[in-house]
């Protein structure tokens, strides 16, 4: 699955990018649109919120990845599930009770994720993901996009993916930060399964385009998984 996020996007024109990485004619467009909501709290940047959320949804039928980078998602989170995202993800590092959290989530429509940064350790959140549908591993600071990938962070992926493939856990896959032609093969061979993908998008000249090379690097990079 290749997520372009639209904090690289244009903020002036957000319904026009979203057509530009959807379906065309010759090709079946982005699985997700990630939108990074953050507080500058949390993140020491400030991006936007549930009502460009909205927006959003009503133009565009891609499905919406919400990444909330914010403090106190207990009580914030569920609105944007509400709102008809798909998919909204929050950072174990701000849940004050991820498991009831992830409830709300669901019980609300939507997917329910979990993040972790860099730094953040996998294993003391294993039974809290049990309860999840997505994890996101961050493989930069989460903030700002243009960063560079920290590869170290793989070495998370290919637990998650061990435990995944061993029936320990039930959830997506997701990467997110650095993500372009260079890292994704990488990040696709340890076991991601939803690539976030910023600049490497948004700063091509076609960025629907710019979403097939990268699917394409996914394809021939991990064929034993790839499955449409």
């Amino acid at each position: 699955m290749i997520a372009p996020s639209i904090l690289s996007a244009d903020f002036a024109r957000l319904a026009d990018e979203a057509v530009a990485v959807g379906p065309a004619a010759d090709r079946p467009g982005s699985d997700w649109l990630h939108v990074d909501v953050m507080d500058a709290h949390f993140v020491p940047n400030l991006t936007l919120g549930l009502p460009v959320v909205k927006s959003l949804r009503a133009a565009t039928d891609i499905p919406l990845d919400c990444h909330l980078m914010i403090d106190d998602p207990d009580r914030w989170a569920p609105p944007y599930a509400e709102a008809g995202a798909t998919n909204v993800t929050v950072h174990v590092e701000a849940a004050h009770e991820p498991v009831m959290l992830a409830k709300n989530l669901r019980a609300a429509g939507a997917l329910a994720g979990l993040a972790i940064k860099p730094n953040t350790p996998l294993d003391p959140y294993l039974e809290v993901l049990r309860h999840y549908d997505t994890l996101l591993v961050m493989s930069v600071e989460p903030g700002f996009g243009g960063q560079s990938f920290i590869p170290e962070v793989l070495d998370k992926v290919r637990e998650a993916r061990r435990l995944v493939d061993t029936g320990h856990l039930k959830l997506i896959v997701e990467i997110d930060g650095g993500i372009n032609a260079d890292t994704i093969a990488e990040a696709a061979e340890a076991g991601v399964d939803c690539f976030v993908a910023g600049s490497a998008v948004y700063n091509a000249d076609d960025p629907g385009r710019a979403v097939e090379a990268l699917r394409d690097t996914v394809r021939h990079s991990a064929p034993q998984r790839w499955e449409g």
